[in-house]
């Protein structure tokens, strides 16, 4: 959305953008509680976490906000797998690249001891982990999981070296049962499982996302029920029509959006009549 619209409007950025500013993003108090659990205690004691959810409840948005806040925090080094679907060789390639390790391929012990040693000297300076986050993580090959585990404690699994948290969809709860991935299962230390929204939850992300943008008054009170109504539970699926909406009231030029809007753009098209057989 061009600047000129957005001051038709008067906004500071689209708020259904899927480049949303962080705090423009909405926070539930599940999520903040999962936020105050890594926090206070798995980047100071190691280990795994686990987001899980249905497409479009929320996982990416977790990560993105979970990356921004310990990034705010001192001695925190944050990476961030952006393939997961890598094989061993590729995931060695990205970690040395993620923690500034010069690492070989085909020298698999000595980047797995690189690496250790890298995150064993920054805990031993700032008496926290370094955090690895990856999303889309039901698409990572067993053997990288199970490389990942082997690569994150030491002495006998007495000390952990780096925290870890994995976000995917319900194939990753499904393949961690799996009998070679058990012993990552077992590992997990603090679990968020991602819900569909009632309609409180999503309309309050809806008031949230219109006032932080800037025009709190931008839709009618009837629409905005309309719209939660009609989102089966999804926020993605609430800021996906709500943006279409919005593109549709700019391009007529309409300042305010209203259900009249909604049943021009998504009402049902009278039916045809039949043709005699």
């Amino acid at each position: 959305m061009n600047k000129k619209l957005l001051a038709l409007y008067g906004l500071k950025w689209n708020p259904f953008s899927p480049e949303l500013p962080t705090e423009a993003l909405y926070v539930t108090p599940r999520i903040e509680h999962f936020y105050w659990r890594i926090e206070q205690g798995l980047i100071q004691e190691g280990g795994f976490a686990l987001i899980t959810g249905d497409p479009g409840t929320g996982k990416s948005v977790v990560l993105r906000l979970l990356a921004e806040r310990l990034r705010q925090l001192r001695d925190i080094a944050v990476g961030a797998i952006t393939h997961p679907s890598s094989n061993l060789a590729d995931f060695y390639r990205e970690m040395g690249d993620l923690f500034g390790v010069e690492l070989k391929p085909h020298n698999r012990w000595g980047g797995f001891k690189a690496l250790r040693e890298r995150w064993l000297a920054h805990l031993e300076g700032t008496l926290l982990r370094p955090v690895l986050l990856i999303d889309e993580a039901q698409e990572m090959h067993p053997a990288v999981l199970n490389e990942l585990r082997l690569l994150s404690s030491t002495q006998f699994d007495s000390q952990i070296l780096l925290t870890v948290v994995l976000a995917g969809d319900v194939r990753l709860s499904a393949k961690l049962r799996r009998d070679e991935l058990l012993p990552l299962g077992s590992r997990l230390r603090t679990r968020l499982a991602m819900e569909y929204a009632d309609r409180k939850e999503l309309l309050a992300c809806l008031k949230h996302l219109l006032a932080s943008a800037g025009n709190a008054n931008l839709m009618t009170p009837e629409l905005m029920q309309t719209l939660c109504d009609h989102a089966v539970g999804n926020h993605r699926v609430l800021t996906s029509i709500a943006a279409e909406l919005l593109a549709s009231a700019a391009q007529q030029e309409i300042t305010r959006l209203d259900e009249k809007l909604y049943l021009e753009v998504f009402g049902a098209p009278a039916s045809k009549p039949r043709k005699p057989v």
